[in-house]
């Protein structure tokens, strides 16, 4: 994917060679960017019997907390610019030059919406790091951390997708990020605490609602390369769909010896996850994006 080279203005910061154990657990949603509150209500209601005007309250008051955040980019962790930190290796540049077009493309969708937006910030480490969600571990992959609205990667993952499950390429590490950038998404609509919230209320239903909200983000991926599709290059479809067949539970299953069981699925099948991503890809629209629409037929 041709992307344009980041600029100074993304908010990076560079953990490499940090400590630290463990690995946060991200939310997300299934609401719609210009009307999530009143999609996540409907789910309470439908699906769980929640109070409305209980769910609303507590969602105002979220988007009330994520709108008086600060507007600007923090500075570069571990006192080395952007540029720096960018430069380290090719898949960090890679990763900044998406953060710098995923910024500029969802800021303008939020900005038509009404609703505040605040980039997230980007940080590199290596094996081990810490978070605002607690330590981070490079084995478990990127992830999202809602509290300090960080996307945190190990660049080494990259190489792991490329020699050991054979998703390589320049867009299936451009679709990584774009997937995690989808938890942001959701996020600073402020609806990732509410599911999270029903999971702990239903945990019966956990790993279902953690798997649509997997395949939100898939979808919303999918919409940053849909609104970029002059940037796409012969191929770069195929690679991200092969990433997300790669990474869908019962290929991760079967990789492991383990036989695919459903209900144990927490980011949705193969088939799923590259259902969600044409989707987002094909429809260039985050309305598509609702992976919860079923459960209010």
């Amino acid at each position: 994917m041709r992307l344009d080279d980041f600029d100074d203005s993304i908010n990076v910061e560079d953990q490499r060679g940090g400590g630290g154990r463990g690995f946060p657990v991200i939310g997300g949603t299934g609401g719609r960017l210009g009307c999530g509150t009143i999609v996540i209500a409907l789910i309470a209601v439908f699906v769980f019997g929640a109070d409305p005007a209980q769910m609303l309250g507590s969602l105002q008051q979220q988007t009330q907390e994520q709108q008086s955040l600060p507007a600007g980019p923090a500075e570069a962790g571990g006192g080395s610019s952007v540029q720096e930190i960018c430069s380290v290796n090719p898949f960090s540049r890679e990763s900044c030059n998406a953060l710098s077009s995923l910024n500029k493309t969802w800021k303008p969708r939020f900005d038509k919406a009404g609703i505040a937006f605040r980039a997230p910030k980007l940080v590199f480490y290596s094996q081990q790091g810490q978070s605002g969600c607690g330590a981070a571990q490079s084995a478990m992959g990127p992830f999202y951390c809602p509290p300090d609205q960080g996307i945190y990667i190990d660049t080494d993952f990259y190489t792991e997708m490329d020699k050991q499950m054979d998703a390589g390429g320049d867009f299936a590490r451009d679709y990584v990020m774009a997937h995690e950038y989808g938890h942001h998404i959701q996020n600073l609509l402020g609806l990732s605490d509410q599911v999270h919230s029903l999971q702990q209320r239903n945990p019966s239903r956990a790993n279902e609602l953690s798997v649509r909200l997997e395949l939100q983000a898939d979808c919303y991926a999918g919409v940053w390369a849909g609104l970029n599709k002059d940037r796409i290059e012969p191929g770069d479809i195929e690679e991200g769909l092969k990433a997300a067949h790669q990474i869908g539970d019962d290929t991760l299953m079967k990789a492991a010896g383990r036989r695919p069981v459903e209900a144990a699925f927490t980011h949705g099948s193969a088939a799923q996850r590259m259902t969600w991503l044409r989707k987002g890809i094909e429809t260039a629209d985050e309305d598509q994006c609702d992976t919860f629409s079923d459960l209010r037929q």
